[in-house]
C-alpha cells in the first residue's frame, strides 16, 4: 500500500497525525510507503524525534506542501485558490497512480471537492457519497451519505445502496448486507416525494438486498447492514450519536465517581469494554465512495488512534477491488433518470 497522508488537516494537525502514523508502523511492511504531505520541517522533526527504528523509518516519505486548507474555509475556493496545499497534492498524487488511497482528517468539504475534481468519478456513479461505519452491539453499520451530498437525486441514492453494500462486504465481511432507507416510518408512502420514488427504484434493483425503509432507532437493532440517506440528515445523525456516546459515559463515570465510589472500582473495566465497542475511533476513516480511487475522510477530531485505524483500512481498501465491483454493480442496474 502507498498512502497519502495529510498530515497537516484535523483539528489535532499535525502532532496526531504523525503520531497515528508512527503508531501505524508495526502493521506496514517493507512494501509499504506512507508519504508525508505538509510541512517539511514538521515531517522531518517528528520522524527524526519519534522512536521508531531505522528500517521502519524509512517506510515514510516527505512530500513538502506550502499552502493548508483550513477547516472554515469554503471548500471550492480553497481547492481552486490552493494548488501546492496538502489536500490538493494528496488529491494528485491518488489521480495519478502515485498512491493508492488518499487520507486526511481536514476540511471533508474540500476533500470532497478535491477528489471529484483531480480524481474524478468512477464510470457511471453519478455523485459520491461518503459512508461511515457505526459501531453497535449488533456489529458494524454503514451509513452513506453523511456530508458529501446534502441534496441528493433518487438515483444517487440508489447508487449509494449499492457502493455501500460493496464496502461492507469488502471490508466489513458482511456477505449480502441488508440495505434500508432512513425514513419518518417504515410504510412506502411515508417521507417526501424523493424518499417515495428512491424507495421504488431501490426495491427494483436486484442487486440490492433492499429491506425497504427504517427508521433512526433502527440503527442500532441489529435489522440493518446498510442505511442510505441525504447527506444532511447523515451528518446530523452521525455527530448526535457521537456526542449521546460522549455525554452518556462521561456522565455515567462522573455520578458513579460522586454517589457510589466504592461500586466505580468494580464496574469500571465493564464500562470501558461498552464504551470500546461504541468507539468510532477504532473504524478508523470514512471512504468516499464512488471516486477513481480510494479516499479515506477522517473525523476533524481525530486523534493517533483514529489515524492509525485509517490507515489499516487503507490497506484493506488497497487489496480489494471494490472500485471495480461498484463499476460492474453500476453497469447492471436498472436505468434510472437523474
Amino acid at each position: 500500500m502507498r498512502a497519502a497522508v495529510d498530515v497537516m488537516g484535523g483539528d489535532h494537525a499535525p502532532e496526531a497525525v504523525l503520531q497515528g502514523c508512527w503508531q501505524a508502523a508495526p502493521m506496514l511492511g517493507e512494501q509499504d510507503v506512507v508519504y508525508l504531505i505538509g510541512d517539511p520541517a514538521v515531517c522531518e522533526s517528528g520522524l527524526q524525534t519519534s522512536e521508531l527504528p531505522a528500517e521502519k523509518k524509512s517506510i515514510f516519505r516527505i512530500v513538502p506542501a506550502t499552502q493548508v486548507i483550513g477547516m472554515d474555509e469554503s471548500p471550492v475556493e480553497a481547492v481552486r485558490g490552493k494548488p501546492n496545499s496538502s489536500i490538493n497534492i494528496m488529491a494528485k498524487m491518488t489521480a495519478a497512480g502515485e498512491a493508492d488511497v488518499a487520507i486526511s482528517a481536514g476540511n471533508t468539504g474540500a476533500c470532497v471537492a478535491a477528489a471529484q475534481l483531480r480524481m474524478r468519478t468512477l464510470p457511471g456513479v453519478s455523485r459520491p457519497g461518503i459512508a461511515v461505519i457505526f459501531p453497535t452491539f449488533h456489529g458494524p453499520v454503514i451509513m452513506c451519505d453523511v456530508g458529501a451530498n446534502p441534496e441528493p437525486k433518487p438515483k444517487h441514492l440508489m447508487q449509494y445502496g449499492l457502493m455501500a453494500a460493496g464496502y461492507a462486504t469488502a471490508v466489513c465481511g458482511i456477505e449480502n448486507p441488508r440495505v434500508g432507507l432512513l425514513n419518518i416510518g417504515e410504510e412506502d408512502s411515508k417521507g417526501t416525494t424523493v424518499a417515495q420514488k428512491t424507495n421504488k427504484i431501490m426495491a427494483a434493483e436486484k442487486q440490492i438486498n433492499f429491506i425497504g425503509n427504517v427508521e433512526g432507532r433502527d440503527v442500532f437493532k441489529g435489522k440493518v447492514d446498510v442505511i442510505v440517506c441525504d447527506g444532511f440528515v447523515g451528518n446530523i445523525l452521525l455527530k448526535f450519536f457521537e456526542g449521546t456516546v460522549e455525554s452518556l459515559f462521561r456522565e455515567m463515570g462522573t455520578g458513579l465517581k460522586k454517589d457510589v465510589p466504592d461500586l466505580m472500582g468494580r464496574i469500571s473495566p465493564a464500562i470501558k469494554s461498552v464504551q470500546s465497542k461504541l468507539d468510532w475511533r477504532d473504524y478508523g476513516g470514512a471512504p468516499l465512495l464512488g471516486v477513481g480511487g480510494h479516499c479515506l475522510i477522517c473525523h476533524g477530531s481525530s486523534d493517533a488512534r483514529a489515524i492509525r485505524n485509517t490507515i489499516r483500512v487503507g490497506q484493506q481498501l488497497s487489496k480489494s477491488d471494490i472500485n471495480q465491483k461498484i463499476v460492474e454493480k453500476i453497469q447492471k442496474c436498472v436505468p434510472v433518470e437523474e
